[in-house]
């Protein structure tokens, strides 16, 4: 059975996953350390790099492995909120977003769905996490979908009761504020079989299973 995944999602040492206000030139909110040991080339695959195969990146080149289609929050895509006043904005990738499959966008407001030549799609829909989810699995073809994020996107579907697989990566630094994940999520660790292992650069990568 396809599953509901969540890959490579960095979070604090205190918890947060993203910074308060997305901008243009602030992508995370102001969190953009968490991302300082994220090298975004191993998400094609180890054998996309020339540089020594660390545990780092094999672990996170697992994030396309068997994926049909994401689900994304409408603040991944980009900074605009409310009605589309900028439809020539097509996400902050430019013309070869590293997707390479449908995705799904969480908004309140419509907008015509996107395509590039390299398979990747944007398509924008109101919709519950259960009935995204439901969009996203007819897209994907049998394979899994992909939570993307952002911290309020993941959070919502552990809320539903919707994801089988998180790969969450600790990162030994201190934000102090920000969007936590984990906001209304007490106990939520009992829902899943959960195994850690540090890695040589100080991150702790966490594989949260779903107990079924």
């Amino acid at each position: 059975m396809a599953r509901t995944r969540v890959h490579n999602f960095f979070v604090s040492l205190d918890g947060y996953s993203a910074g308060e206000t997305i901008t243009l030139d602030k992508p995370i909110g102001g969190a953009e350390r968490l991302f300082q040991h994220f090298d975004g080339r191993v998400i094609e695959g180890v054998h996309a790099v020339d540089d020594p195969i660390t545990l780092d990146r094999a672990l996170t080149s697992t994030w396309g492995q068997g994926i049909g289609a994401e689900i994304m929050g409408r603040g991944k895509f980009g900074p605009q909120t409310g009605p589309w006043t900028d439809e020539e904005w097509r996400g902050w990738w430019g013309d070869e977003p590293p997707f390479r499959t449908p995705v799904v966008v969480l908004t309140h407001h419509a907008r015509e769905s996107i395509s590039f030549d390299n398979g990747t799609s944007f398509h924008f829909v109101d919709a519950t996490p259960a009935d995204a989810l439901e969009r996203a699995r007819d897209l994907a073809g049998g394979k899994d979908v992909r939570i993307g994020g952002g911290a309020s996107t993941v959070r919502q579907f552990l809320q539903a009761d919707l994801i089988d697989f998180m790969h969450l990566v600790t990162v030994p630094i201190v934000l102090g504020r920000g969007v936590s994940i984990w906001d209304g999520l007490e106990e939520v660790q009992d829902r899943f079989a959960i195994e850690s292992t540090t890695t040589k650069s100080g991150l702790v990568h966490h594989f949260w299973n779903r107990e079924r």
